[in-house]
């Protein structure tokens, strides 16, 4: 699988370009601030239906514009796709295969496994449990669609449930089965997503730790943990136990909802022990994991983008890292970089022919 055309019209900081791709590395080069992360973000876009960056849809557009585009041409088990993502002021979101529109966008998550890797992901260790999750259930969604849905369903109910505290707390009246009814619910949901995650953490590991092993070259030990409140005992007598408090709170304390992914190294906590190259590191381990196990599952390659990864990397790691991506089993690649000399060098001798693309200011391009 890979993308052979995209074109991008008010997307961002671009007016209008097309591009046509290798099934190989693409590389963007440019200034910083010309646009090479957009170009990244606008190919997530197709595949996601949203942005890495940003979750507000109407700041796609171009500064005093009212609509965008952005259409990829696929190539997809060996037949042509057509992906169009496009959004005007006012209007909802619309997503077209081959020219048809979704009746649901979340019908789309999944047709074009892609993994992004880029220095906005120091979030995942720096911020709270809710983007781990995010980072958990991004994968599993383009694994298996019906996760999605019931996610979706999950925090729908988890949202019901906090309306009702919110009622009690505020009419002064409690209503034990108007309660139930959500609490059955949140059951219903949460049980499975515990399941798809500890199934999904327990196959991840081992893939984590030897990418791992392999950029660091083995010089720090590494722990990842899947931590549930649901590991603990059955949800339902959670829910009964944690009900004054979330009365009080007016909030739902228990639940799949408040899952974390711990990060270590050398038996320290990640965030306050580790070096910035260490935590790069741990980054780069986890996304391609990421990417090792959505092409395991999914029994199709996914889209591989590198976004400035040269930054906090010292020369072994990112030798080590050329290396992995350079070997069988990785596909159509997209790197953006400030140097292109700099990344023919890193794949030099591979075989791997390397198609450069330049950004100017502006967002023009000069190949």
């Amino acid at each position: 699988m890979h993308l052979e055309q995209l074109s991008i019209l008010n997307f961002k900081n671009y007016e209008s370009l097309e591009l046509n791709f290798k099934d190989g590395v693409n590389c963007i080069t440019g200034k910083n601030g010309v646009g090479k992360t957009n170009l990244l973000d606008a190919i997530y876009y197709l595949a996601l239906t949203k942005s890495y960056f940003n979750p507000i849809d109407n700041q796609m557009l171009r500064h005093g514009e009212k609509m965008m585009m952005v259409k990829g041409n696929f190539e997809i088990d060996g037949k042509k796709e057509t992906i169009t993502c496009g959004i005007r002021s006012g209007q909802k979101k619309m997503v077209k295969r081959n020219q048809k529109e979704y009746d649901k966008i979340a019908e789309h998550i999944g047709l074009i496994p892609l993994v992004i890797i880029t220095p906005f992901d120091s979030y995942l260790i720096l911020e709270g449990s809710d983007v781990r999750r995010k980072f958990m259930d991004g994968i599993i969604s383009q694994e298996n669609r019906s996760y999605l849905q019931i996610l979706i369903n999950y925090n729908r109910a988890l949202q019901q449930r906090n309306l009702l505290l919110k009622h009690f707390s505020r009419e002064h009246h409690f209503d034990k089965d108007a309660l139930e009814i959500w609490n059955e619910k949140l059951i219903e949901f949460g049980e499975p997503i515990y399941k798809f995650r500890n199934d999904f953490i327990e196959n991840f590991i081992p893939v984590f730790q030897t990418f791992y092993d392999r950029i660091s070259t083995s010089k720090e030990k590494v722990t990842l943990e899947y931590r549930s409140s649901l590991s603990e005992g059955d949800f339902r007598e959670q829910l009964k136990s944690s009900l004054n408090e979330d009365l009080m709170k007016q909030y739902t304390n228990v639940g799949v909802h408040k899952d974390d992914l711990i990060f270590n190294i050398d038996g320290f906590q990640l965030k306050k022990f580790a070096s910035q190259g260490q935590q790069k590191t741990f980054l780069l381990a986890l996304k391609l994991a990421q990417f090792r196990q959505m092409q395991q599952v999914m029994g199709a390659t996914p889209i591989l983008l590198l976004d400035d990864i040269y930054d906090k990397l010292d020369e072994v790691r990112m030798r080590e890292l050329m290396q992995v991506v350079s070997e069988n089993g990785f596909g159509q690649i997209f790197i953006s970089d400030t140097h292109s000399k700099r990344v023919a060098a890193f794949f030099e001798g591979s075989g791997i022919e390397v198609n450069s693309f330049h950004i100017k200011e502006g967002g023009s391009l000069n190949e």
